[in-house]
């Protein structure tokens, strides 16, 4: 039968002799013998142990839980509970780290696209960034809203066409209205804007934003904070914007 010294141990499972005493200490690979003279010897069997330790720990299982595993009887059904739980909070890092990997690349493109610099630029990005999700779902529900709006719309207009009847197209037509006004007001409650100079959140009067001219994404409004009036940037409403809002009235 086949034993190793710490040294011949360590050699043939690549790691270090610091290794293999480090995991003696923490009582999670003990000799099989003790030589006269005091010398540890290892097993096959040990050598067998001191691999699955190497691989449990490459995998980011703790000392403490790889020696829970050695505790019980069935090591093979704790293991894949154990090993089933790594995977999914590597999975969640995983998310993590892609999401800042995304957000480091949007905050980089704002950076190199902006002719003025500031610390605050890189402030703006990422709040850009996590308001541009939640604006998606605002626009994905003016959109539908905006589809129902069409097809009472035309759907109206061509039963009046087919029968002579406009009263049907006259009542679709106040809805369309109707839900133009409130879907509007849902806009207009959701959004809020950044000013380019200051670079405040702020909240323009609903008339002065339904009537400035606009691109997608930014309008040319005047900031209640410093006064500059220029294409502002959209950004999803937060509860600090409101303070300017009020300020100005």
């Amino acid at each position: 039968m086949s034993m190793y010294t710490t040294g011949e141990l360590a050699k043939a499972c690549g790691v270090t002799v610091r290794t293999v005493q480090y995991y003696d200490k923490q009582n999670l690979l003990n000799p099989s013998e003790l030589t006269e003279g005091g010398r540890r010897l290892y097993s096959e069997e040990d050598k067998q142990k001191m691999l699955l330790i190497c691989t449990l720990r490459d995998l980011g299982l703790t000392l403490d839980i790889i020696r829970k595993i050695f505790k019980e009887q069935n090591s093979r059904e704790v293991i894949e509970v154990f090993l089933t739980e790594q995977k999914l909070m590597l999975n969640q890092e995983l998310e993590n780290k892609k999401k800042q990997m995304e957000k480091i690349d949007f905050i980089l493109q704002g950076i190199r696209g902006s002719k003025e610099y500031s610390i605050q630029l890189i402030g703006d990005m990422a709040n850009l960034m996590e308001a541009k999700k939640k604006l998606k779902q605002v626009y994905a529900i003016m959109l539908a809203v905006g589809i129902i709006m069409d097809i009472i719309e035309i759907g109206t207009l061509v039963l009046w066409i087919r029968t002579g009847i406009w009263i049907s197209f006259a009542v679709g037509m106040v809805i369309v209205i109707a839900l133009g006004f409130l879907i509007s007001r849902y806009y207009y409650n959701k959004v809020a804007y950044i000013c380019p100079d200051c670079h405040e959140i702020f909240i323009p009067s609903f008339k002065e934003c339904f009537w400035a001219h606009h691109t997608p994404g930014t309008r040319k409004l005047t900031c209640p904070v410093c006064g500059h009036k220029s294409f502002c940037t959209e950004t999803y409403r937060k509860a600090e914007a409101v303070v300017f809002e009020k300020g100005r009235m």
